[in-house]
């Protein structure tokens, strides 16, 4: 025989016609046991239980044809299926239709008295017949349907009425189910999207309410220089002091534009605190490693001063970075790397995979984890990054730490360029 056929037959059962199973509410949850099949073992040892004891009796008051043993075989083969519908729904379904078949050719109908099927044989096999419309394809339903109808007429011709009921019932049922998970899934997918949109508008405006701040500080000081630049030389050319007044006038129309903005972007009152940068980096430092997480600092290159936009980016990258260390990985130990390159500033951040027992997995970033100052994770990071004209790149290493690397470009070359710029002679 093929073992690959085989192999891919198995699988039909198994894997390739099965849905994954839907994420449990959290009271049908209890650590790592779904209360859901514990109920499903708890009703097989039940009907078991019920089934041997009818058939025994019924064997019994028919001048006892079959052995203990045997009906006991009967009893579990029938009753088994139930505590493997939530993990193999298919392979249940198919051993529940057999063991009825098999049990119907050593027991045939009406020899003992009793239904053409035991009573807790149909309520397994409907219970199979229900997980296998709500996991399985829809071609794999339709086939259990007719099987079921099939089987009824090969048992017992008299009883393919109820079986088409106990069929029609069980596939009803998870029709609503199935129909009704679909619907919450999709509503839970669009959440999440709309969550990541979300973030991502949020901390946009973050990013533009502090870089705006940036950039009115330079129109602020534009306009003070203009106007004081026709003082510093003696008998100054009426053309140059008109210059320096359309300077001047520029700046404040264009400071006037950017608190327009800002007015729009602040929602939540004025903040006109002094953005931070890399100066800062110690008080960072200091409060990360007051949080349970050691750092070690190393530089390369000769520092430079950056553009305030690169300096403050740089800042709140290592700042979100360390923030979701200290909740993710706390006790673990990172790496903070500054290069400062001719062109472009290189920070990599990474941390090891230690983290104290009970603790999530140890990573830098969570893509949906909030960061101190309102951030987002990855969102913030790529951002800024992107922003800026650089990159990042974040994952997990083969150590099992977490690493990112962003790459800031510090010339002024390498920044990008407004449409207005790009326009001008």
């Amino acid at each position: 025989m093929d073992v690959k056929a085989v192999s891919r037959f198995a699988a039909t059962f198994v894997t390739d016609t099965t849905n994954p199973p839907a994420p449990r509410p959290r009271w049908l949850r209890r650590g790592r046991y779904d209360l859901v099949e514990v109920a499903d073992v708890i009703t097989a040892l039940i009907c078991f239980a019920v089934t041997n004891s009818t058939l025994t009796d019924e064997n019994a008051s028919h001048h006892g044809h079959h052995g203990a043993g045997l009906l006991a075989l009967l009893a579990f083969v029938t009753c088994a299926p139930l505590a493997l519908r939530t993990r193999f729904p298919l392979s249940a379904w198919a051993s529940s239709a057999a063991a009825l078949i098999w049990t119907s050719l050593v027991i045939p109908p009406g020899s003992l008295g009793g239904p053409t099927v035991p009573v807790t044989g149909a309520l397994v096999y409907g219970l199979c017949l229900y997980a296998v419309t709500v996991r399985c394809r829809p071609r794999i339903v339709v086939a259990a349907a007719a099987v079921t109808v099939a089987g009824a007429a090969f048992i017992d011709p008299g009883s393919t009425a109820s079986a088409i009921f106990l069929a029609a019932v069980s596939i009803l049922l998870g029709v609503v189910v199935r129909v009704r998970g679909s619907g919450v899934r999709r509503l839970e997918e669009q959440e999440r999207r709309h969550s990541g949109e979300r973030a991502l508008l949020e901390e946009r405006q973050r990013i533009a309410r502090e870089l705006h701040d940036v950039v009115a500080h330079h129109m602020s000081v534009i306009a003070i220089q203009a106007e004081a630049a026709p003082y510093k030389a003696a008998d100054a050319p009426p053309e140059l002091v008109e210059s320096f007044g359309e300077i001047r006038a520029s700046a404040l129309a264009g400071l006037a534009e950017l608190r327009r903005v800002l007015g729009v972007l602040r929602t939540d009152g004025r903040d006109t605190a002094p953005q931070p940068g890399l100066a800062d980096l110690d008080a960072l430092l200091d409060s990360a490693r007051s949080g349970g997480v050691s750092v070690t600092v190393t530089r390369t290159g000769n520092p430079v001063t950056l553009p305030e936009g690169v300096d403050l980016s740089a800042y709140r990258i290592v700042q979100e970075a360390l923030s979701n260390a200290m909740r993710h990985a706390p006790g673990s130990h990172v790496w903070l790397h500054l290069a400062y390159c001719p062109d472009s500033l290189v920070l990599e951040i990474r941390n090891d995979a230690q983290a104290p027992a009970g603790s999530t997995a140890p990573v830098l970033v969570a893509s949906g984890a909030r960061a101190v100052g309102g951030g987002h994770g990855l969102v913030g990071m790529r951002e800024r990054a992107t922003m800026l004209g650089g990159s990042l790149e974040a994952g997990p290493r083969e150590d099992g730490g977490f690493q990112v690397t962003a790459s800031l470009p510090v010339s002024s070359s390498k920044l990008p360029v407004s449409s207005s710029e790009e326009d001008a002679p």
